[in-house]
């Protein structure tokens, strides 16, 4: 029998500081490849029924690395300025 993994479902409001500032849809395509329903039902802590889901522990640590590698090449490309 298969347990259900613990869910991340508050996704949306963790990242409510950036979430208008990122191109979800590219990350979705670059670190995920999934459909962007499938990535937006993610976020919004709901499954593809309208119960609930989310993100799960390997996902999220998925998310965390995009926007770590997202982060180093803002850096980078600010320092490419001066």
């Amino acid at each position: 029998m298969r347990q259900k993994q613990e869910q991340i479902t508050d996704m949306k409001q963790r990242m409510s500081d950036i979430y208008l500032a990122i191109s979800w849809r590219e990350l979705n395509r670059t670190y995920f490849d999934k459909s962007m329903s499938w990535f937006q039902h993610k976020m919004y802590g709901i499954d593809g029924n309208g119960g609930v889901g989310g993100f799960t522990p390997e996902e999220a640590n998925r998310l965390y690395g995009a926007l770590i590698d997202l982060s180093e090449r803002i850096r980078r490309a600010a320092e490419r300025i001066q």
